[in-house]
This record gives structure tokens, sequence and C-alpha cells, in this order.
């Protein structure tokens, strides 16, 4: 996927999870910060970052926040809405008869049911954008909702279905995400307890630049 019509800023302040204040040109603007993670080691002051005008009228912000360059690493998209919509090209490209969006499974809905030959892959998305010495780590902060799609993504399994846990890494150079037990205990757990049923873990690679997302797996 790609933005259109982006522009660079420095990053000022994130007052709360969904604002943030900028640099652009010379003026401070308050902007939206589509993540709801913490982000603490890419949103510091002084960090060039990618937003993305807004074509709502009614906002009381005209910028989303969508990217952050991160010293020795590279641009990291923060876009909480983009894994997803990278995940639906990719999975497009896999053989799947039919692919649905926003499956009903259980009490939650997953991100995505891919059917070929009569058999179901329930399929439950997320974007990794915290990097420690070139692993990726997820999540960032405590995710409830989380550990109960890992927990429902395990019964699918019990009843025959298949199951990935895919995740997509918003930044380049990172190929392996591992469960952040310090921050969630529970959702590492909860994801030893699916991978131990046989839930699929799967990465999915990114190049990223300061207006793309795009998968290039090597899966």
């Amino acid at each position: 996927m790609r933005y259109t019509r982006t522009v660079w800023a420095r990053f000022i302040s994130r007052p709360n999870r969904f604002v943030a204040f900028v640099s652009l040109n010379g003026e401070s603007v308050r902007v939206h910060v589509k993540n709801t993670g913490r982000c603490r080691e890419l949103l510091i002051p002084g960090a060039q970052v990618t937003l993305c005008p807004s074509d709502n009228p009614q906002r009381k912000t005209g910028f989303d926040l969508i990217a952050v360059r991160k010293p020795g690493l590279g641009w990291v998209n923060i876009d909480s809405q983009a894994p997803n919509a990278v995940a639906a090209e990719w999975l497009e490209t896999q053989g799947f008869d039919r692919i649905t969006p926003e499956y009903r499974c259980g009490a939650s809905r997953l991100d995505f049911c891919a059917e070929r030959d009569g058999r179901k892959t329930l399929i439950e998305v997320k974007g990794c954008t915290l990097e420690r010495e070139g692993i990726g780590y997820f999540p960032d902060a405590p995710t409830e909702r989380g550990a109960r799609h890992l927990r429902e993504l395990k019964a699918a399994v019990g009843e025959g279905h298949a199951a990935w846990l895919l995740f997509v890494i918003q930044m380049e150079g990172v190929t392996e995400v591992r469960p952040n037990v310090e921050t969630d205990p529970d959702f590492a757990a909860a994801w030893q307890e699916a991978a131990e049923a046989g839930v699929e873990v799967k990465m999915l690679p990114c190049r990223v630049t300061e207006n793309m997302l795009t998968a290039a797996p090597c899966m």
C-alpha cells in the first residue's frame, strides 16, 4: 500500500494516545496518531515523521502521523490500519478460493477467513513496530483483546480449522517476532498455548519507506 500527498515533519510531543504535536514548516501542529500503542522508542523529540493529510473537514486534526524514522533502522510504519491492508494484498497472492474479512468466530471477529478446497484458515493479523537488537516484539502495550483472539484461534484449531497468527512487520531488517513477556505475560501465555495447539505463527516482512508499506516475504 502507498500513501499519497505525504509530508515530513519533526515530532515534538504526544500528550495522549491519539494526539501528537509536530513541527511542520516551523509551526507546531496537532496531529492524529494512528496507533494506540506506546511507541516510546520511536516517538522521541526531534524524530523525523511522515504525515498524511486527512480528507475529513470535520476532524480537529488535519493530518495522520503514519511513520517515524528510527536511527539505525530506518522508517517504521505505525499506522495500525496498515497491517490488515497489506495482509489482504498478500493473501490475494496465496491461491485461496475465497477470502472473507472481519470473520465472526466465537465472541470475536477475526481479521480474515481464507478458504481453499473447502477448508477454512482463520487468520488474525498483528502489526509489529517494536524492535530490539534486530528482533521484533509484540505487543508494546498490554492487549487483552489480542490474548482473546489467540484463544479463539486455538478453539478454531480444536474444531478442525487451520489458524494463523500473522505478523506484518512494519519495518525493514526484521524477520522474526517474539512475545513481549515483560509487557504482557497473558498475551505471551496465550501465544504459547495457541502455538502448542497447532496455530501457525507466520511472519510477513515488509518493504518500508516514508510513504509505503508492502509485503516482502521471506517465509
